[in-house]
């Protein structure tokens, strides 16, 4: 697997909450949950990631 990126994401508090509150439904961390919102993101507009 490759080396994962850092990257600083500065949210509006009431994001965060939002994101945390469906994470903790989903049992995933934070973190966790914005890359897969991201992924879901990628795939509807047709950009998802290379394998």
């Amino acid at each position: 697997m490759a080396e994962r990126k850092h990257v600083l994401v500065r949210l509006d508090p009431a994001v965060h909450d939002a994101v945390a509150k469906w994470a903790a439904d989903d049992l995933r961390s934070v973190n966790a949950q914005i890359e897969f919102a991201l992924r879901l993101a990628l795939k509807q507009v047709g950009r998802s990631p290379k394998a």
